[in-house]
């Protein structure tokens, strides 16, 4: 008997992940597509958003912390620094304690992009959460609590 409730809550617990599988993948759709359009304005690539995003979360970023939350080498990382400071959205600073040391912090410029950037995704969101029907919505739900449950890295 445990075994067949044990399927059956696997099999509910896969249709919920299929569902928002599929939320997800329409709303980063979505989201991504709205954002392209904005980002291309700005000479912005989606890798140097995601960057400005993390930054606009942080005091700072020294370039090792910007590599390990990119997934990039340093080489790399200092890329994406470099063009985002040629447009004024980050500055490199360096640490008092150690000059050696170059922090990134976001300017002024790159905190009002992320912020109208996030005002739109949460418009199109909101927008999308009005026109779904009550399964929609509680599955939404309860993939929010859960979400907030895990320990953010």
């Amino acid at each position: 008997m445990k075994m067949i409730h044990s399927m059956n809550t696997g099999s509910a617990v896969q249709a919920e992940a299929d569902r928002l599988a599929d939320f997800v993948l329409f709303t980063q759709r979505s989201c991504i597509l709205n954002l392209s359009g904005e980002l291309s304005k700005g000479n912005v690539s989606y890798p140097q958003f995601f960057l400005l995003a993390y930054l606009s979360c942080e005091e700072y970023l020294t370039m090792t912390d910007i590599a390990k939350k990119m997934g990039h080498s340093t080489a790399a990382a200092t890329g994406l620094v470099d063009r985002l400071e040629k447009l004024s959205y980050v500055e490199r600073v360096h640490a008092a304690e150690d000059r050696r040391k170059i922090m990134v912090r976001i300017t002024q410029k790159g905190v009002e992009l992320v912020s109208r950037m996030r005002r739109e995704i949460a418009t199109d969101l909101a927008d999308m959460l009005s026109h779904m029907d009550q399964e929609e919505s509680d599955t939404v739900d309860a993939t929010r609590r859960a979400m907030a449950s895990i320990p953010r890295r």
